[in-house]
């Protein structure tokens, strides 16, 4: 017999919530099969079963507080009895189920055909090969030196155009700001019926851990927001040129939002308080550019992180948003994916946001916010033309980040995005 554990969960999560069991007792599991989902206030961990057999027992209802490493239940051999585990003695397995809800394989596991024995891949990227039976001659490389990300190859196995970035995917195409929210399909809410009726339900806990960290920034940071404007036509003239040979070669879209993340990247070079965080009586600079992209996904806003963006391309970018985006969307997202970010970025015009004032994603000191797109007449050379505009806000902690600088840092960006070219050229 094994016992099922809870994972390991990371130092700034205390325990979780039992949110399902998709096995009951007597039913007959496969190793690596999902067993059931538990919610910390971060993300949704699935605990897969270590040996093919059957549950045995479960020692944890639905809606049960866990902690780390607790017993969940047993999965014995094919008849086993179906004995409380209290009256068991825990034996020394422990699960190795992940927030990916993959279990580890060993790196010597048979892949699925010669063309995928190659020594260069990781162990993650080969797995993907063996399971997909994909060819790594055939997927487009982003990595360094050319090699294959992880990125590649989850892309790749989902077909490599099915992704669209965020931008893309809800941008209207200019008519007014009432389109996309028109567009925009509301969450399912179940509403009693009756006469003034009212429901309580309780806060999940990733919704929660939202809320007390939004109340923390406000309490303890000097928020203050500027604002500017960005002509998107160079960017939508550079995009519609090179789209077709891009996608070819890359195997994804190229959107507006790694062109944000570039433009970020080099403005935080220009302006590294922006790029600092407060802890105690000291600013901390970090020598790095993590940027966190804010994704909507069913159970709250969630913030995973692109990983030293100063050293990825345009390609890598959009692959890698889209790997977040679909991992978002089917609740696979990872403490990893979200832990750490010095900066980060948020998109309200896929939703139809003319204008907003994003709060800061502590312990970052400021965040990006774009909006919707919309034709307007602007005065450009002394004449009124009508041009693609987006409003862009910048908030940040005015305790070490002065106006000034501020204001600069999002002038800057603004110049790099109605330059594409200077910006790609690093001139």
């Amino acid at each position: 017999m094994a016992d099922i554990k809870v994972p390991v969960f990371s130092e700034s999560v205390s325990e979780g919530t039992l949110l399902a069991w998709h096995k009951k007792p007597g039913d007959p599991v496969k190793r690596g099969e999902v067993l059931a989902e538990i919610e910390t206030d971060k993300v949704v961990l699935e605990v897969t079963a270590l040996q093919d057999g059957v549950l045995v027992s479960v020692a944890k209802n639905e809606g049960d507080t866990v902690l780390s490493e607790e017993v969940l239940g047993v999965v014995g051999e094919a008849g086993s009895g179906t004995a409380p585990v209290a009256d068991r003695v825990s034996g020394p397995v422990a699960n190795e189920a992940t927030a990916g809800g993959t279990a580890a394989q060993p790196d010597s596991a048979p892949l699925g055909n010669e063309a995928t024995r190659r020594d260069d891949l990781s162990p993650a990227v080969r797995k993907i090969v063996a399971e997909q039976g994909l060819d790594p001659a055939q997927i487009p490389a982003t990595g360094p030196k050319g090699n294959i990300t992880k990125a590649d190859a989850v892309v790749a196995a989902q077909g490599g155009l099915t992704y669209q970035g965020p931008q893309d995917a809800a941008q209207p195409p200019m008519q007014g700001a009432a389109q996309p929210a028109a567009q925009a399909q509301p969450a399912a809410v179940s509403v009693p019926a009756g006469e003034r009726p009212e429901q309580r339900v309780p806060m999940t806990r990733i919704r929660q851990r939202i809320s007390e960290r939004l109340k923390e920034v406000q309490n303890t940071a000097a928020i203050l927001t500027t604002f500017n404007e960005v002509n998107m036509k160079p960017a939508m003239d550079l995009r519609k040129k090179y789209q077709d040979p891009f996608v070819a070669k890359h195997g994804v879209k190229l959107g507006f939002m790694s062109l944000f993340v570039r433009a970020a990247t080099e403005a935080l070079k220009a302006f590294p308080v922006v790029n600092a965080s407060v802890e105690g009586k000291d600013i901390i600079y970090h020598g790095f550019y993590d940027i966190g992209i804010a994704v909507a996904s069913e159970r709250g806003l969630v913030v995973p992180i692109l990983r030293d963006t100063d050293q990825m391309s345009l390609a890598g970018i959009e692959k890698q948003i889209g790997v977040f985006s679909q991992k978002a969307k089917s609740g696979k997202l990872t403490l990893e994916d979200m832990s750490g970010g010095t900066f980060s970025i948020t998109n309200g015009g896929t939703f139809g946001s003319m204008m907003s004032t994003p709060i800061i994603n502590a312990p970052q000191s400021a965040i990006l916010g774009m909006h919707n797109i919309i034709e307007r007449p602007i005065a450009q050379n002394g004449q009124v033309v009508i041009a693609p505009m987006m409003y862009i806000a910048l908030s940040y902690d005015h305790r070490i980040i002065d106006g000034k600088e501020a204001v600069q840092f999002l002038v800057m960006i603004k110049n790099l995005l109605e330059d594409p070219a200077r910006m790609l050229l690093e001139l």
